[in-house]
């Protein structure tokens, strides 16, 4: 399949078959997260494969989702990482103050989230299946203490990587008019609105597995209705940031 076919057809997988990942392509897996574009070359990601199943079972707790597949897929944490720079101030006697920084944090999770989509564009391209796991972030403390997370770093999403024993349909997206602006913002109109209400709802309702009564907009709604992970803040003053 070509490679836009590819990207257009992506779909998130969450179940995996047992066939394993070779070492090679485990290696062209993680040498193309390193290929992304990386602000000023900072490469201010780093990845933690999870192998162990005790990590695995305790990281599934966290994320209210099934990423223990037993030996099924691999599974990536994707941390913004400015611990290494750090390391690199501190070796030179110099001060660690502009690390902390609203923006400083901001590169370092752009970086990990190019980083994570380099990696999933060629999975799928070599007809492997991905699932982003933003759920990790639901006990940053306990995620810390897993993974022995040190000062100036954050884990931003897991990723699933492997064979994909079943795919759902592809969500149907947003019209281009609705992300498409030239030269200014331009408004999301009840018009289109309406319109993709009712596209979303016929997706939900007929789809395969997890059908649901539901819309884009009442999804939204859901979402928003209440505070999510409120104690982030209170996680990144921990990792050395401040606001």
């Amino acid at each position: 399949m070509e490679l836009f076919e590819t990207m257009i057809q992506h779909t998130s997988v969450r179940s995996f078959t047992d066939q394993k990942l070779s070492a090679a392509l485990q290696e062209q897996l993680v040498l193309a997260a390193q290929s992304a574009s990386s602000s000023n070359f900072l490469q201010a990601c780093s990845l933690i494969q999870v192998t162990d199943n005790a990590k695995r079972k305790a990281i599934e707790t966290i994320a209210k989702f099934p990423v223990d597949n037993g030996t099924n897929g691999q599974f990536y944490i994707f941390v913004a990482d400015l611990n290494k720079h750090a390391q690199v101030l501190q070796q030179q006697n110099l001060s660690t103050e502009h690390l902390s920084t609203m923006e400083s944090l901001v590169v370092a999770i752009v970086d990990t989230a190019l980083a994570a989509q380099s990696m999933a564009v060629y999975a799928e391209s070599v007809e492997l299946g991905i699932c982003y796991v933003g759920g990790i972030r639901n006990d940053l403390f306990k995620m810390k203490d897993l993974l022995d997370l040190p000062k100036f770093t954050y884990p931003v999403f897991g990723l699933f990587v492997g064979y994909p024993a079943e795919k759902n349909e592809v969500k149907p997206r947003l019209p281009k008019t609705a992300i498409l602006n030239t030269n200014t913002y331009q408004p999301f109109t009840p018009a289109m609105l309406a319109d993709y209400d009712e596209v979303t709802t016929t997706y939900y309702l007929e789809r395969s597995t997890n059908m649901q009564a539901t819309s884009w907009s009442e999804k939204v709604r859901r979402h928003f209705a209440q505070a999510r992970r409120s104690n982030t803040i209170d996680f990144l003053k921990k990792q050395g940031f401040v606001f």
